[in-house]
């Protein structure tokens, strides 16, 4: 591929008087532990241009011009002593020409700040598509400066869902029990179609006008807070969208990977750990393109990496979110990676960042989670990774059955937690069934409900952060062979009109309420028991397609049993004598129903049991 400036755009014309039209980020904070400040600041013509700044606190240390005449990069130190929140102005100076003003602000950080608290494994995250979930605000499904326009008729358009239509329905995902909100990006995506998923970022400082404001982004989070729920931001390093702001005048010809022709990556992961890779084939997979309308982003620019971390951050402080879902994590540089993701935590040591790691072997996702040991001798620094390993057992287990030799059935699970030695970390692991990229779990089952007990059950009760996926807990399905706008179909009842309003008992059918009732029911319990957010787990060899295992504390102890058959089961309580204990009464938190563990006893076909033990 060519140069971008030359081959696609016409770069930003000249005016007759010099303006400054973009300062990122547009204010900043005092009390920050990192004293440094880079402003990017962005006018006509403005690179010879002198900077000045006289306010208390404030040292200049460098003015960086780019490539692009348009561009002056502006190095700060903020003493942490004496600087204080206020209003200021930077000077921008040339010969025989009217001084440019740029008016800032520091602001100050909100009390506790530093310590706030991300997400963990006591928590259930509900991940959502903002375009999908609910409609609150009608007047800005369409925004003239976009040209993606709303049409519920096309599974790959905008639907018009957006940040109101979330605030709209809090009470909903609270009496769910789920405790955290993961958004897919909000935004801007300046995106001729398809816009509607968010990957494809135009501004990393506006929330996409068809989704809101920022104001209203961060009046979510408070709302959200105020019903005690965390939020989780979506966003993406490796690329942006092509029809980004950047891209008509690019600071640097390296801000993005350029190509003499284009190149799309390999995907090839392993290329980043394999020792014997070609050089060629590294390159491809890092700074190959994800595809036409994605350019790569170029991470070894040390102005775009300073420019991401801060944006990054800004988010954290200025909208006070909980954690951060990082997009294709391992297509993005590692030591760059690794820089971002200690910076935030050193800035916020409580906070918590999730990479997606869909990779295919659990030593290829534990490579990448903070203090993994590895011959490589590379630290992430990235505290949780996704268990693309268990999804994958969790999406075929139910459908099959194996023997102890053969990875089906519920040796499928088995397998995937035994596999939990290479990782630094277990209770920091994101499992789920399935999410927005994925086939939905209640096709892949075909509407039965008993199969999605057990998977729920599963998901709930072992090690690590669960997350569910909009709409599985009223049994929504969807072929992603159809398209993935067919797993990303719009929530019932989030549109004015809509036949059916899934939000309510009395708008949900009789069997969308028997998935809501037990997901609220399982969810709720899991909410208070720590033995299931941080104890330990125990489990056994599957036997005849049944598996067993155990949470415990000092104080508590939970048996799991998972009947996979068509047939009762029965279980021999001998063979879990070890953790049974002394145990005698152990009561199951789906149904009430006591069992003795005196003596042996059946498991119904197809049953998740969640035996509390006393």
């Amino acid at each position: 591929m060519k140069k971008i400036g030359l081959l696609f755009f016409v770069l930003f014309s000249t005016t007759l008087f010099a303006q400054i039209d973009r300062v990122d980020p547009a204010f900043w904070w005092v009390g920050m532990k990192n004293p440094k400040l880079q402003l990017l600041i962005h006018g006509a013509e403005i690179c010879n241009r002198q900077v000045s700044v006289d306010y208390p606190g404030i040292t200049l240390v460098k003015v960086n011009r780019a490539c692009s005449p348009n561009y002056l990069f502006v190095s700060l130190e903020l003493d942490p002593k004496t600087v204080k929140a206020g209003k200021f102005q930077f000077r921008l100076k040339q010969p025989d020409q009217p001084d440019l003003i740029v008016n800032y602000e520091l602001k100050n950080r909100r009390p506790g700040s530093a310590e706030r608290e991300g997400f963990s494994s006591a928590d259930v995250i509900y991940l959502l598509m903002p375009d999908r979930f609910a409609n609150g605000n009608q007047a800005n499904d369409n925004v003239d400066s976009l040209p993606d326009k709303a049409d519920r008729s096309k599974l790959d358009g905008r639907h018009g869902g957006d940040i109101q239509g979330i605030v709209d329905h809090l009470d909903y995902i609270k009496q769910l029990g789920a405790t955290a909100i993961w958004c897919t990006p909000v935004l801007e995506n300046n995106y001729q179609h398809a816009s509607y998923h968010g990957y494809a970022i135009s501004d990393y400082y506006k929330v996409d006008p068809r989704f809101g404001s920022n104001d209203d982004y961060c009046k979510f989070v408070k709302a959200s807070h105020d019903k005690g729920l965390k939020v989780i931001m979506d966003l993406v390093s490796n690329h942006c969208g092509i029809w980004a702001w950047w891209m008509s005048d690019l600071p640097f010809e390296d801000w993005i990977h350029q190509w003499p022709d284009f190149t799309q990556t390999n995907h090839k992961a392993s290329t980043i750990k394999d020792i014997h890779a070609a050089q060629v084939d590294k390159k491809i997979f890092l700074d190959g393109w994800f595809e036409k309308t994605m350019p790569d982003m170029n991470q070894k620019n040390p102005y775009f990496w300073t420019y991401f971390i801060q944006n990054s951050i800004w988010w954290i402080e200025n909208a006070d979110i909980d954690g951060i879902r990082m997009d294709t994590y391992p297509y993005n540089d590692r030591d760059a990676m690794a820089q971002w993701a200690k910076a935030i935590t050193d800035e916020y040591p409580h906070f918590n960042l999730v990479g997606e790691t869909w990779l295919f072997n659990p030593q290829d996702i534990a490579f990448w989670q903070k203090d993994a040991v590895n011959s490589l001798h590379y630290n992430s620094q990235l505290p949780t990774v996704m268990d693309f390993i268990t999804q994958n057992a969790l999406s075929t287990c139910f459908n099959e059955h194996g023997n102890p030799w053969e990875d089906k059935g519920m040796n499928r699970l088995y397998n995937s937690i035994s596999n939990d030695y290479l990782y630094a970390n277990v209770n920091n692991i994101l499992v789920f069934a399935e999410n927005h990229d994925t086939q939905r779990l209640n096709y892949l089952l075909d509407g039965n409900f008993n199969k999605f007990k057990m998977a729920m059950t599963f998901l709930m009760t072992t090690r690590g952060i669960p997350e569910i996926y909009y709409g599985s807990e009223i049994g929504m399905t969807g072929n992603k062979n159809l398209g993935d706008g067919d797993i990303r179909r719009d929530f019932p009842g989030g549109w004015k009109g809509d036949s059916i309003n899934a939000f309510t008992a009395t708008g949900r059918t009789a069997t969308e309420n028997q998935y809501y009732d037990f997901m609220s029911k399982l969810l709720n319990w899991r909410k208070t028991k720590p033995v299931i957010h941080t104890g330990l787990l125990t489990h056994y060899v599957p036997d005849n397609d049944v598996y067993v295992y155990f949470r415990y504390n000092e104080k508590d102890k939970i048996m799991v049993i998972l009947n996979n058959n068509e047939t009762n089961q029965t279980l021999e309580l001998n063979r879990y004598a070890e953790s049974i204990e002394n145990k005698v009464i152990g009561t199951d938190v789906l149904t009430g129903k006591t069992y003795d563990l005196k003596s042996d006893f059946q498991v119904p076909p197809q049953t998740a049991l969640i035996l509390e033990l006393k």
